[in-house]
């Protein structure tokens, strides 16, 4: 028999040289089914033979490459989206070659014979053979289809799997590369369904340390979907790799699960209270997977990473899936006598690109490219996110990155603000300091980020590298014990909800600005309506409620401010079930967002969900610390219309509760002495403002020079807002990076009679002492009587 023209081979003829063949994952299932003792469930793969016929004999080869002409600018996302889905939407209609559906149907048909079932629920996954191109990992990965029953369906969904060759990542990648489209064979791995009662990850080296003489396994109930996108946090444990020894366990609370319905489809459950905060698997369970592991990375001779399920049939152990673990590599590696940890290092400094240092610091390890937001769920801790540029809905990513490096994007761009927040390094805009990161930077290479200096070396560099490897800096208790005292008070922004007790500490009057988008894309997902339609509304008021209640509770009695939902449509349509509530608009970034949702009836019983959030914070919790923002609202009467609705909701404003204005539209400016009457002080959003005062898109990294908060048009309107504010006795604040970054620009703000300043975690103390000095510097001109002329005509 050739088994290069063979169109289907069983996974106990597979070895793992068969690459070529079947590709990298049908390969390794082969491996580990013919060649080892560990249970893996039984099937077949498709061959890079089949692929080839299909796309000959249908003539798609002819007509894909008609189809690629029409993409003249794979930078134009429009036009990249149109071409790759129309290729996927040919493919998918194409009839499958007689003999090739023959071989899928009568092995599929064989599968269910000796697995013992009629018509068994089948895995389909795609694997990309790429032989002639060796860069072609670099390309991206193509889908997986779960629960699929019955011949045809197993047909249609091999020619799903031929489709996603086409994505708009992979397509991407390989025209950045210059690679032959066309070059490309998928196989697709049919395989037995194990229904997982629960599922996970594991692996033969530690992923944040090196540390190689332990093994990790995460898992949660249900399918391992879950562990895998962050939508729970797993149950950790830590064996030692020699005896098996147990040395840790982390039992947490796991709140839904995904699950297989009868029909083959998958819905998400509520686990049952009493097993939330129960292990997965045993004590015996733990050291039997271990020792698979142990034996796969024997087997294969380097770390592994592999996926595991226990069958709730028999309560049977199956590995799923095992692939070389590529963070740390034992070739050409050396002990560092800081840490003891294997790290390949360099002495050498070869830059890769240059970028904006949005977020100082430094960090090395392996580089992780993601284009598609679709993507995400693969980002694994310790990695070096590389992007185009982020948005709220990556934020479970950003929190596992060691450092953030993106093609777009200034100061102000959300990868910028949120690294500055979770105190990570990050390198914004290297597409106009030199070249795409995400073209430059090869997915899983070693790099290092110089984010201070605003470069990103290839390599571990060695000197950059080991001052790093005790770990992320620290809160210095000399530091939080020596701040002067300022008139100003010194607010903290914070999003996170997990990093209040760590932040609380840091010597700040409260939370100016508590981003309540952290706590939808870290911990909730889904789009309010859409929890609203199934019947689950108390999953809003609930999560959003204990977030809330972290930071209050680690701050009290400091005061918190928290500014309610300001997603745009475009990131609300990212949540599950958005699609199905927003509108497609072409400047989403001023279309329907913040106040103008509240009051619409389109989203009202939404919004309302908010308000039950903070009033449980207040009322249950019993945390009166916590006051709520008003963001993006254009008009008077529709802060009037949310002020009333709350107080329809029990949220009355008052002595102890107060309600803020986020000041970022000039009509706020404008008409301040109008919104006085609903409101008890205002916030500044520098960014917003300045944008809408300059015309200046600050998401634009083309026009970013003229992006200045110290324009004078911009610091006219801060002073008029302040003083008619205070003619009426409210207060202005500001949240932005500006004070931070500008000693001249905080200048003016204290001169012109600003209460507070509310700046990122790293920027407190800083801040503090700066302001202080300012305010020092104003009091003795005063007493001397010197005074401080403004240098410009800061009123109307």
């Amino acid at each position: 028999m050739d088994r290069n023209k063979v169109l289907v081979l069983w996974f106990d003829e597979l070895r793992r040289v068969d690459v070529a063949l079947v590709g990298g994952k049908s390969s390794s299932l082969g491996e580990l089914t013919s060649q080892t003792n560990v249970p893996v469930p039984y099937g077949f793969a498709t061959t890079a033979e089949g692929y080839r016929r299909f796309m000959s004999e249908t003539g798609m080869d002819v007509k894909i490459r008609e189809l690629l002409k029409d993409l003249t600018d794979v930078e134009d996302p429009v036009q990249l989206r149109t071409v790759t889905a129309a290729i996927r939407s040919a493919i998918c209609s194409a009839e499958m070659p007689e003999d090739l559906a023959n071989a899928i149907r009568q092995s599929y048909i064989e599968l269910g014979k000796r697995v013992g079932q009629a018509d068994p629920f089948v895995a389909v996954r795609s694997s990309a053979t790429a032989e002639d191109l060796p860069d072609a990992s670099f390309a991206g990965q193509q889908d997986t289809y779960l629960n699929v029953q019955g011949a045809d369906m197993v047909i249609q969904k091999v020619k799903e799997c031929y489709a996603s060759t086409f994505t708009d990542r992979a397509t991407y990648y390989r025209t950045k590369k210059g690679f032959d489209h066309l070059q490309v064979a998928l196989s697709a791995a049919v395989q037995m369904m194990v229904f997982s009662k629960s599922a996970g990850v594991m692996f033969t080296v530690d992923l944040v340390t090196g540390d190689d003489s332990t093994i990790t396994i995460e898992g949660a109930w249900g399918l391992g979907e879950y562990v895998v996108q962050g939508t729970v946090t797993p149950d950790n444990f830590k064996i030692k790799k020699d005896d098996l020894t147990i040395i840790s366990r982390m039992i947490n609370t796991k709140p839904v699960k995904l699950v297989r319905k009868p029909g083959g489809d998958c819905e998400e459950q509520l686990v049952p209270m009493e097993e939330q905060k129960l292990p997965v698997i045993t004590d015996e369970q733990v050291r039997e997977l271990a020792n698979y592991a142990k034996t796969i990375e024997a087997h294969y001779g380097c770390y592994m990473d592999m996926e595991w399920g226990v069958d709730e049939r028999d309560n049977k152990i199956w590995l799923l899936q095992a692939r070389p673990e590529t963070v740390w590599s034992k070739k050409n590696k050396e002990k560092t006598a800081e840490s003891g940890v294997s790290i390949a290092m360099t002495k050498d400094r070869v830059t890769v690109v240059k970028g904006l240092p949005a977020s100082p610091g430094q960090a090395a390890g392996k580089a992780h490219v993601i284009l598609d937001p679709s993507r995400i769920e693969e980002f694994k801790d310790g990695e070096i996110l590389v992007t185009t540029m982020t948005a709220p809905d990556w934020v479970p990513a950003m929190k596992k990155a060691k450092a953030i490096v993106t093609d777009a994007g200034g100061m102000t761009c959300h990868a910028s603000i949120v690294s500055r927040e979770l105190g990570i390094p990050c390198i914004v805009g290297t597409k106009s300091r030199s070249v795409e990161a995400t073209t430059a930077i090869q997915d899983g290479m070693d790099i290092t980020v110089d984010a201070t200096n605003g470069i990103v070396y290839e390599g571990i560099v060695e000197d950059i590298a080991k001052p790093a490897a005790a770990g992320p800096v620290g809160i210095s208790t000399a530091a939080v014990e020596f701040v002067p005292v300022t008139g100003t008070k010194i607010y903290m922004n914070l999003g996170n909800p997990d990093l209040a007790e760590k932040y609380g500490v840091l010597p700040c009057d409260g939370i100016g600005l508590m981003r309540e988008e952290f706590i939808w894309t870290t911990f909730i997902h889904e789009h309010p309506l859409y929890l609203i339609e199934i019947g689950h509304p108390e999953r809003v008021v609930d999560q959003l409620a204990d977030g809330i209640r972290k930071v209050c509770q680690a701050l009290a009695p400091r005061p918190v401010t928290l500014r309610f939902s300001d997603f745009k449509s475009s990131e609300y349509r990212n949540l599950k079930g958005g699609d199905a509530y927003e509108p497609h608009e072409s400047s989403a970034l001023l279309g329907w967002r913040g106040a103008s949702r509240y009051y619409d009836p389109k989203y009202m019983e939404a919004f309302k969900l908010e308000v039950q959030a903070v009033s449980k914070v207040r009322e249950e919790y019993g945390y009166k610390n916590l006051n709520v923002m008003i963001p993006f609202c254009r008009r008077v009467d529709e802060m009037e219309k949310i002020v009333k609705l709350m107080d329809a909701e029990g949220l009355h404003r008052g002595p102890d509760f107060k309600v803020w204005l986020m000041a970022e539209i000039p009509s706020n400016i404008i008409l301040a002495d109008q919104f006085n009457k609903f409101v008890d002080g205002y916030s500044i959003g520098s960014n917003d403002l300045t944008m809408l005062i300059m015309g200046c898109d600050r998401d634009n990294d083309t026009v970013a020079p003229l992006f200045d908060e110290r324009n004078l048009a911009v610091k006219r309107a801060i002073r008029h807002l302040i003083a008619v504010a205070h003619k009426e006795g409210k207060t202005v604040s500001i949240c932005g990076q500006a004070p931070s970054v500008y000693p001249d620009f905080t200048e003016f703000l204290i001169k012109s009679g600003i209460d507070s300043v509310s700046v990122n975690p790293d920027a407190v103390i800083s801040t503090r002492k700066s302001v202080a000095q300012i305010e020092q510097r104003i009091l003795m001109d005063s007493l001397t009587g010197k005074g401080r002329a403004d240098t410009e005509d800061y009123t109307w």
